[in-house]
């Protein structure tokens, strides 16, 4: 199935690549632009996307060739897209695919359809026939298009998309490939009474002695940030469109996080001394920034930087939670995720959390989903990844 072909409306749209200092600017900025004033929708900050989407800041650029599109209406923009070849995610599923990412716009056919026909006939030039997305740019970052939950609280690298947007892309022959969870999981005093681990088992107790924690150590956080490498590499190796994440990409992160962060926000689960599972939750930059605006005032940075030293924020994201592939299949292997969320949340109790987001869940992940379910027993928010097979 093809795009719907272009009618007298969708020929007023232009889809041009972007190539000048100005066209960046407006690609990185666009949707705080064309979904103002849509319900539910807040900015993020426009510099926390530069760090997604400048090929001088995002390491992504170092092992992918992109090239990013904007539609317009006239002299006005109205939608954008990118278009990925990421060579480490190729190596890793040993199958040629090309990524389409960063897709916003408003929601009408002419604009959807014409932006990702653009990226096909790219593809189709580079020989590429398979197409996934959205991803903005990898898998290890912001991923899916919103299909549900759009007038949920925004959450720190949570993607939002107009209602609409999910059935446009459906109509140019893009199908479901896999939907991404999130869970809204409320902070109250009856948490851990309603979350046990099994017989009350503690780390570093009885049958557990010789399984101990670790806090984030901001000191020790470049060498700290190559074992989560290795591990979240490890854990998530055999899931749906992961792409294994490089030393200068988990650098490039923890600089960029690094501010949010506290000694709680990480527990990593040793078996006699060697990292076996880790979770890590990230402070909701929203909070702090979501009455700004993608472009702060002077006096908005300076709230925000006074918001940010005294840690206003109330919720959080639960952004990784993984065990060691040695231990798939154990007993001790299938119970470590409840450990890491245990203690992520006695940890919690020193901070102002009121609640925390766990997602995404691929839809695929059984485990994953009956522990959130668990403690949440429906999903909150959807995001959803798409596949198309492109005719010669």
């Amino acid at each position: 199935m093809q795009c719907e072909a272009p009618n007298s409306q969708s020929a007023k749209v232009d889809v041009r690549p972007v190539t000048t200092r100005g066209d960046l600017r407006r690609f990185i900025t666009l949707p705080r632009h064309i979904y103002k004033g849509m319900e539910g929708f807040v900015p993020p900050l426009d510099m926390e996307q530069r760090h997604l989407l400048s090929p001088k800041e995002s390491p992504v650029f170092r092992h992918a060739e992109i090239q990013y599109f904007l539609a317009w209406h006239g002299d006005r923009p109205v939608g954008r897209i990118a278009a990925i070849v990421d060579h480490k995610a190729i190596e890793h599923w040993q199958e040629v695919i090309g990524q389409f990412g960063a897709l916003d716009a408003i929601p009408k056919m002419e604009v959807v359809s014409a932006l990702l026909q653009t990226v096909e006939k790219w593809f189709h030039k580079r020989q590429i026939s398979k197409v996934r997305g959205p991803v903005t740019l990898s898998g290890n970052a912001e991923s899916g298009t919103m299909v549900e939950g759009q007038c949920s609280a925004p959450m720190i690298a949570i993607p939002w998309h107009p209602k609409g947007l999910d059935a446009l892309i459906r109509k140019c022959g893009y199908e479901k490939a896999q939907d991404l969870l999130s869970y809204r999981l409320e902070l109250d005093g009856s948490m851990e009474e309603r979350f046990r681990v099994p017989g009350d088992m503690r780390l570093g107790e009885g049958r557990l002695s010789k399984i101990t924690t670790r806090n984030l150590s901001k000191k020790e956080i470049t060498a700290q940030g190559e074992v989560l490498r290795k591990l979240y590499n490890d854990a998530w190796s055999h899931k749906y469109n992961f792409v294994p994440m490089q030393d200068y990409e988990m650098t490039a992160m923890i600089e960029q996080i690094k501010p949010l962060l506290r000694p709680e926000h990480y527990v990593q689960i040793d078996q006699n001394g060697e990292p076996v599972a880790m979770a890590m939750v990230l402070p909701n930059l929203y909070d702090i920034a979501g009455d700004l605006g993608g472009a702060p005032s002077p006096l908005g940075w300076l709230r925000l930087g006074y918001r940010l030293a005294t840690h206003r924020f109330h919720s959080a994201r639960v952004i990784l939670l993984g065990v060691s592939s040695k231990m798939r299949g154990t007993i001790l292997g299938s119970l470590l995720p409840s450990f890491a969320i245990v203690e992520l949340m006695r940890r919690g109790n020193t901070l102002p959390y009121k609640w925390v987001e766990l997602g995404w869940v691929l839809e695929s992940d059984v485990a994953m989903r009956n522990l959130a379910e668990s403690l949440v027993p429906h999903p909150h928010k959807t995001h959803r990844l798409y596949e198309k097979i492109l005719l010669s």
